[in-house]
């Protein structure tokens, strides 16, 4: 087992319950609307929260490969064992707000996108900033830092990002988050 098999190992548990939570937390969402409409009550999903939980499994997802393009860096020390649980724990706690875990005391997801999404956003905000902290630091990856097209896309991703937090309606919020989640997709499916 080399140096970044080592460390992935932890990072990619972590990020794995990740995604866990949020497909759970889905289903639990999906399971009390369905008790709700066979009980003739109202419960409602709406959009912000799926997207919303689009969003950071695709955020997610892109640190996973930026994991894989870096892998060459990785050596095991205590520092990268403290930095990847802190890393891959924060993402954790942020796909375990997107849902809530008793959607019964709500009637409608969306006051619960309100309720977490500044927390959530500032989360992935604050791990693009050590992402790029890192990649400065790095000297092996000195062409993404000076790429001006990976500086653009982070710059449009945190302008958004950071829009969300603020934006009040929800046809914004539901626009942002649209746009979020087509600009990764176009990543993916373009580079």
């Amino acid at each position: 087992m080399n140096d970044f098999e080592f460390v992935f190992v932890l990072y990619a548990l972590v990020l794995g319950l990740s995604m866990v939570e949020l497909l759970a937390g889905l289903g639990r969402a999906m399971e009390y609307k369905f008790a709700r409409d066979a009980a003739h009550e109202r419960f409602t999903i709406g959009w912000l929260t799926p997207l919303f939980a689009v969003f950071v499994m695709l955020d997610l997802m892109s640190f996973w490969m930026f994991a894989w393009a870096i892998r060459e860096l990785i050596n095991v020390s205590p520092a990268t064992i403290v930095g990847v649980t802190a890393f891959a724990s924060s993402y954790y706690l942020a796909a375990r707000l997107v849902f809530p875990s008793d959607p019964e005391a709500f009637t409608d997801l969306d006051d619960h996108f309100y309720r977490v999404r500044r927390v959530v956003l500032g989360i992935l905000i604050a791990l693009v900033i050590v992402q790029w902290a890192y990649i400065t630091s790095q000297s092996g990856l000195a062409a993404i830092a000076g790429n001006p097209v990976s500086i653009v896309l982070t710059v449009i991703l945190l302008v958004l990002m950071a829009a969300g937090m603020f934006c009040k309606k929800d046809w914004q919020n539901i626009a942002i988050l649209s746009a979020l989640n087509i600009r990764y997709l176009a990543l993916y499916l373009v580079f």
